[in-house]
């Protein structure tokens, strides 16, 4: 057993299942506004196909004899929900639940796993949207918590316009500002700043998007304020995406402007390959592939 669930023994396992149980109830929700989405749309040049639908596939692990490729240990599971539509070209919402051992390389990049002999714990979701419009800004959402010796929240969510609206800028950055602020007002300037600092292609020393807000390791020594401020992430983004979807997903879009889309998806399979830990997160510790790179866009381009 981890060492931080010995810190909590009544406790500590409610906690995990509310935490799971929680990024289930989230991924429902976006899912079916998504849907809702699909079936509002009433201009543009997809209006003739069938609204998209969301196809759930469940997933499983049970290495705790021999390791997976990757040296780590795992089991537990999820579920991939992937949709292809008339607004949405490709989305994924993806939840998973697992635990296991990381491998002896990987334990010493992961706060707390040396110290429970690479035992871990994690849960989460995780969603990126690419649209078929270029006048609908793509996404990325995700929250998830981590046990090892320690235990920690971490996510949030940036946005990814292919033409920047101001309008959607100043609105995105308003409401994950206003849900920061409900729970310390010191919380926005630390998580802007990380996420315009982590979605940076630095070998092209551009960002990848508008950005938003990242955090990780949030441990304030409050679990239950810290799980309620995670929850807010998730709810402040399943109200303020749709609506900036709704804004353009009716208008009629050229050519030209889906050949720069393409271009600019480059950069997104660029960044998720080469610099997002999420990704490398997964396929080091033998999570389920097609899962895991559920976030390339379905059509890129390099120039």
């Amino acid at each position: 057993m981890l060492q931080a669930l010995r810190e909590y023994p009544q406790t500590w396992q409610d906690r995990q299942d509310s935490a799971a149980a929680w990024f289930k109830t989230l991924r429902d929700r976006i899912c079916a506004e998504f849907e809702k989405l699909e079936d509002e749309l009433s201009g543009g040049p997809k209006i003739g196909m069938d609204a998209g639908r969301f196809v759930r596939t469940p997933w499983s692990r049970n290495d705790s004899i021999t390791p997976n490729h990757s040296g780590s240990q795992l089991q537990g599971g999820g579920e991939m929900s992937l949709m292809r539509g008339r607004v949405f070209e490709k989305v994924g919402v993806n939840f998973s639940c697992v635990h296991g051992k990381f491998s002896g390389v990987f334990a010493p990049q992961i706060p707390g796993a040396v110290e429970s002999d690479g035992q871990f714990w994690a849960a989460g979701i995780s969603l990126v949207a690419h649209m078929q419009s270029p006048l609908v800004p793509a996404v990325h959402m995700n929250t998830r918590m981590i046990v090892t010796s320690k235990s920690w929240f971490g996510g949030g969510a940036d946005l990814t316009p292919i033409y920047e609206n101001i309008k959607d800028t100043a609105d995105f950055h308003g409401a994950l500002k206003d849900c920061c602020d409900r729970h310390d007002p010191a919380y926005h300037p630390k998580f802007k700043s990380w996420c315009d600092e982590y979605f940076f292609l630095s070998h092209r020393n551009e960002p990848r998007g508008i950005g938003g807000i990242f955090y990780d390791y949030l441990d304030s020594g409050d679990w239950d304020a810290d799980f309620a401020f995670t929850q807010d992430v998730g709810k402040t983004f399943a109200q303020i995406y749709p609506d900036l979807v709704r804004r353009h997903m009716n208008k009629d879009w050229t050519e030209e402007q889906r050949e720069h889309q393409l271009i600019r998806r480059g950069r997104y399979v660029e960044f998720n390959l080469l610099y997002d830990r999420g990704t490398q997160f997964g396929l080091k510790t033998g999570g389920n592939t097609e899962a895991i790179l559920m976030s390339m866009p379905p059509e890129a381009k390099w120039p």
